[in-house]
């Protein structure tokens, strides 16, 4: 069954709403600038309200910065943007975090090049934005069926079961697509969204 990951979360009636509809993970934004980015402290006080494993986005970050992030947070995983992402990545592996490692795709994925104790996540490119661009990987450009990797881009409850009946991805992510305005997520978009990607198969 696809793994299901649902990004952004800001309040507890969105992890709640995660936590019914069966999802596998929450993101809990970091990033300075973005519509729902949070402070350490709430990150905290969220991951803490949830048994749902909690994944930090960051940019930027070094490693050991982001090593401490995961402590102070108590979160379960990262997903590290920018220049530090390669290293983040990997001091996170190694200490035993799981690894969402963002690929803003401008062509076709080459999964071999990525350690095993990082899931590749792949979004699309989009020059000045790391991530959540709203914007579907072109079809061409995707790993093949059955690949470990998790898909994101312009993901929402609408096209994700045919998603992910094409693609057949380990795993799907989805933020901007469960809202209904910039940062705040609708939970009924999020309990269909975990209900179609999961349904496929079925």
């Amino acid at each position: 069954m696809t793994w299901v990951k649902v990004c952004g979360m800001r309040t507890v009636s969105d992890l709640e709403a995660a936590a019914e509809a069966g999802a596998d993970a929450v993101g809990l934004v970091l990033v300075d600038g973005s519509p729902r980015r949070l402070t350490v402290a709430e990150a905290s006080r969220l991951a803490g309200a949830t048994a749902l494993p909690a994944v930090i986005l960051t940019a930027d970050t070094s490693p050991d910065r982001l090593l401490e992030l995961v402590e102070q947070v108590g979160a379960s995983g990262v997903q590290p943007y920018g220049k530090d992402s390669s290293r983040a990545s990997e001091a996170a592996g190694e200490a035993g975090a799981f690894v969402l490692r963002p690929v803003r795709a401008r062509g076709p994925v080459n999964l071999e090049r990525f350690p095993e104790n990082q899931t590749p996540l792949l979004d699309a490119y989009s020059p000045d934005r790391l991530g959540g661009t709203g914007r579907t990987v072109p079809a061409e450009w995707l790993p093949p069926e059955g690949a470990r990797y998790v898909l994101a881009g312009g993901l929402d409850p609408s096209n994700v079961a045919g998603a992910v009946a094409r693609y057949r991805p380990w795993g799907v992510d989805a933020s901007s697509g469960l809202e209904s305005s910039p940062g705040v997520k609708d939970p009924a978009r999020i309990i269909d969204f975990v209900r179609n990607a999961k349904g496929v198969g079925e």
